[in-house]
């Protein structure tokens, strides 16, 4: 589903917040509050707009307040609400939204419409912000219920583009009985790189004989930020070893390639 619609991703799907409700249960009967958004993750083109189909498949008649904030990933790619100013590249503050307010009854559908609009010398690249949709809190049977999800917003503002990414340092970490490693990457780009599993490749040897070859793990890097790229080792060969690193970041037409020595 295109239509302003970025591709899905791990981040791009309907972030969850904060969830206090209660269990489907073994019966299958549907929940007093359940929120899905369509599409999840929005990508506008400079000024422009989309309209995202909100929908409560629970029980109970909800009120949803909308609201905008700041977005950012952590190192190791999971999403976190930050406040608008402490996010260099927000687009929160372009962000206009209709209605504030969303009223919907069991099984009930309502739209929300997302416009941007950008400030004059606006830094050309990508700019994210997140919608935030809060039911009013409820009491149901003594405890407070609320529920929060997140529209993943990326406006990109007219200009070159820019895609620079760079391949950091390889450290291992040991977790009960695999290995964790991680490669430090950064974007130094205006643009947010997508890595799936197929676009990274750690191989490991051990006297000229390769004994594994990991996949890394998906995950989207923001513009001008740094994070890591995990891979995890499952073999039971410990010692010393080489790892060979490929990353193809989506987009970019180039392979970048490093070679460390690690102790597995």
């Amino acid at each position: 589903m295109r239509l302003g619609v970025a591709r899905a991703t791990s981040t791009a799907c309907a972030l969850v917040l904060a969830l206090a409700s209660a269990s489907a249960g073994a019966s299958g009967a549907r929940p007093p509050v359940a929120l899905t958004a369509s599409p999840a993750h929005v990508q506008l083109s400079g000024s422009g707009r989309a309209t995202v189909r909100i929908t409560n498949s629970g029980v109970d008649r909800i009120v949803l307040d909308v609201r905008r904030a700041g977005f950012a990933l952590d190192v190791r790619g999971r999403p976190k609400i930050v406040a608008q100013r402490r996010s260099a590249r927000s687009a929160a503050g372009w962000l206009s939204l209709r209605p504030r307010t969303l009223a919907l009854g069991p099984g009930g559908t309502g739209d929300v419409t997302i416009a941007s609009r950008l400030p004059s010398r606006a830094e050309p690249g990508d700019h994210d912000a997140l919608v935030l949709l809060t039911t009013r809190r409820r009491v149901k049977g003594g405890v407070a219920v609320r529920m929060r999800m997140g529209i993943v917003v990326v406006v990109r503002a007219p200009g070159t583009v820019v895609r620079r990414v760079e391949l950091g340092g390889l450290r291992v970490s040991r977790r009960a009985r695999r290995r964790l490693l991680e490669l430090g990457i950064a974007n130094q780009g205006n643009v947010t790189e997508s890595i799936a599993r197929e676009d990274g490749t750690l191989s490991l040897f051990r006297h000229g004989r390769r004994i594994a070859k990991l996949r890394a793990e998906p995950r989207e890097l923001r513009p001008r930020t740094r994070g890591v790229l995990q891979f995890i080792y499952r073999g039971a060969e410990p010692g010393s070893a080489t790892a060979r690193v490929e990353v193809a970041p989506d987009g970019s037409g180039r392979l970048l390639r490093r070679t460390f020595r690690v102790r597995l």
